[in-house]
């Protein structure tokens, strides 16, 4: 006899091994549509990331730069153009100056950096010497226009405001410092022919010793070398120099005369590349 709606129902409930097919296949997971997902979210994921570095330069790469430090983007530009290359220095050299250098722009900048070191050099305020360092550093066809100009700049009256004689020579007792240390260098218009390179530099000037009336001190300056290819070398063919930039002094104690004298005395200079 049928049941009626008002009758009880009896209900009977299976373990879960024992219930139908049907409901326990519903259940199960589906291993392949999880890894196609998987692979699929690390593709684009790599899409992504490719299209975001897509046109950043590399940060390796050292562009010669003409910007001045700290002029926003253009800062990074000379920040490269300063940037070590990792090529070793020439090792040849004329009169204690190196020489012989690759016909690049990095060799344009390491030519300047040199010759900015000597003729920052306590060797200028000597004639002979002095002579000697534009000989060496200058284009043949105007070394001789270089040697008049600095022969008039480096008189007896001028070696006297910083306590030598005529000749050049510091006073008994005292050494005579003049060293130049180039900071950074940029190029401004490289060229195959004929190149401009501003080397920023410090330097130490002063008479060091007991009792000098004028003591060692620190000065900021830029070189801007114009240099020619002359076929086998970078040779000076005009140069300029303009104050700073200079840092802030940092808080320091100066040094005894007897610990700069030393120190002049016992430290070498270097020659400098890229």
């Amino acid at each position: 006899m049928p049941l009626s709606d008002d009758q009880p129902h009896t209900r009977t409930r299976l373990p879960v091994g024992e219930q139908p097919s049907h409901q326990v296949t519903a259940r199960q997971p589906r291993p392949v549509r999880t890894l196609l997902t998987v692979l699929l979210v690390v593709t684009l994921l790599v899409i992504a990331v490719s299209v975001a570095n897509r046109g950043r330069p590399d940060p390796g790469s050292a562009g010669s730069g003409t910007a001045a430090p700290g002029s926003g983007d253009g800062a990074q530009a000379g920040a490269a153009a300063t940037a070590p290359s990792g090529t070793k220095p020439v090792d040849t050299t004329a009169n204690g100056i190196a020489n012989g250098f690759p016909h690049t722009d990095q060799g344009a900048q390491s030519a300047a950096a040199n010759y900015a070191t000597a003729l920052g050099s306590a060797e200028m305020f000597r004639t002979a010497s002095r002579h000697t360092v534009v000989d060496t550093v200058s284009d043949p066809t105007v070394a001789a226009a270089i040697q008049q100009r600095l022969d008039a700049a480096f008189t007896a009256e001028n070696n006297g405001r910083f306590g030598l004689d005529a000749e050049g020579r510091a006073p008994k007792g005292l050494t005579f410092v003049s060293r130049t240390v180039p900071v950074g260098t940029r190029t401004t218009n490289y060229a195959d022919t004929a190149t401009k390179v501003e080397v920023w530099c410090t330097g130490l000037l002063g008479l060091a010793g007991q009792g000098s009336t004028r003591p060692v001190a620190e000065n900021w300056y830029t070189l801007t070398l114009t240099m020619r290819w002359t076929g086998s070398d970078w040779k000076l063919t005009d140069f300029s120099r303009q104050a700073g930039p200079a840092p802030v002094p940092g808080d320091q104690q100066a040094a005894t005369a007897e610990e700069i004298t030393g120190a002049v005395q016992q430290f070498g200079g270097f020659r400098y590349a890229r």
